[in-house]
């Protein structure tokens, strides 16, 4: 199977799977438990129908959308994620570059594997950083300054990860930060000489916006289910997000909202943004599936904050109904991790050449000029 043998994100995932060892490959797909939240992220879309007119004059239609008071060439987010450069020796430049090519907003992890001034440096569109909150507040500080010094335009507080969630692909496999090499997945990586050399030769492996404040995961191999559960501050709470918000100072979203109480507050406080997501089931397994409970959360804020519906996307459409259903766009990281575990920037930019045209074909049948006629009158729920 090669590139171009590529038609959806399905194909990346095939694709990335026969190219990536067994642990690195179960670390991107897998999720926690029995991983039936991650099937429902995805699940959840088909039980919405578009509802298209006909007749409508579509030659040119407008594709763009403000998201987070930057302009975006499509209503879609590359949602930030960890350890890039395990799945890509490229990682996050692969995704940033590709991301600045087609004029979208894309993100880095605290727990990415490039540092926050080189994204910062190497890309002019939007980008935002994600924020896990760890119990050294001297970390957290530091940051929040050099995302402030990079020039970021938005920070997205992650506030559904307190503790790991029991990914058992993971546990079963070993899989680590940085990936160790043990008996039982040795095998795996000797039959992918490609990644093995790639990763053994190429630059060192670290976790650059990290390493200055601890040794877990770059310098001292740890899971990452303990990472989370032993290095994350687990009395976050609401004043903690306020505080946060105030030492940052600009564009500002919560990351794994959920509840409508909890979007309402967040809206009284006048938070810009949220991103309705469960952390694509990799946490709380049996959590509802962020397109489920979007609807409910959009009457509840009543328009005054964005509403990111995050996870479970794999086509265009799935954008298009995320955006009838209220949403300001959509967002996901499988869709393009995929991609970039399959072949680096060319397969990043692959990815998004067909989700563009997903979109722009979807929106020519459904008769609508520019994602703002995306409205719920033309989506219909079974």
């Amino acid at each position: 199977m090669r590139l171009s043998d590529c038609h959806n994100i399905d194909d990346f995932r095939r694709l990335a799977k026969a190219r990536l060892p067994w642990p690195v490959f179960d670390y991107i797909d897998g999720a926690a438990d029995d991983e039936l939240t991650k099937a429902r992220n995805t699940e959840a879309y088909n039980r919405a129908d578009l509802v298209p007119d006909v007749l409508a004059g579509v030659e040119t239609i407008d594709l763009s959308c403000s998201i987070l008071g930057r302009r975006s060439a499509l209503p879609l987010v590359l949602s930030p994620t960890a350890l890039q450069r395990v799945f890509h020796w490229q990682g996050e430049r692969a995704v940033a570059r590709a991301a600045e090519k087609f004029g979208v907003w894309c993100g880095i992890s605290s727990l990415a594997t490039v540092s926050i001034e080189e994204i910062g440096a190497l890309i002019s569109t939007p980008k935002m950083f994600q924020l896990y909150v760890h119990k050294d507040k001297g970390l957290n500080a530091s940051m929040i300054e050099r995302c402030k010094a990079a020039k970021f335009d938005a920070i997205a507080l992650t506030v559904d990860t307190i503790v790991g969630g029991k990914r058992e692909r993971c546990l079963r496999s070993g899989f680590s930060s940085p990936p160790k090499f043990t008996a039982s997945s040795a095998l795996s990586y000797a039959v992918k000489p490609r990644w093995a050399l790639d990763y053994l030769f190429r630059e060192r492996f670290a976790l650059p916006n990290l390493d200055t404040h601890v040794r877990e995961g770059t310098a001292e191999s740890v899971s990452i289910q303990k990472y989370f559960s032993e290095m994350l501050d687990q009395s976050m709470d609401w004043k903690m997000v306020e505080q946060i918000r105030a030492d940052w100072g600009g564009t500002f979203a919560l990351k794994g909202v959920m509840s409508v109480a909890d979007a309402r507050r967040a809206a009284d406080m006048g938070i810009d943004a949220i991103m309705i997501s469960n952390h694509g089931g990799r946490q709380l397994d049996g959590s509802r599936a962020p397109f489920d409970q979007l609807p409910e959360i959009v009457e509840a804020v009543g328009g005054r904050i964005e509403v990111i519906c995050d996870g479970g996307v794999r086509r265009g459409t799935h954008v298009l109904k995320s955006l009838c259903a209220g949403a300001t766009a959509a967002s996901g990281g499988r869709l393009y991790l995929y991609a970039l575990a399959a072949a680096g920037q060319d397969g990043v930019e692959r990815a998004l050449t067909i989700l563009k045209e997903e979109i722009e074909r979807g929106m020519k049948l459904m008769g609508v000029k520019s994602v703002a006629e995306l409205t719920p009158d033309r989506l219909r729920w079974r």
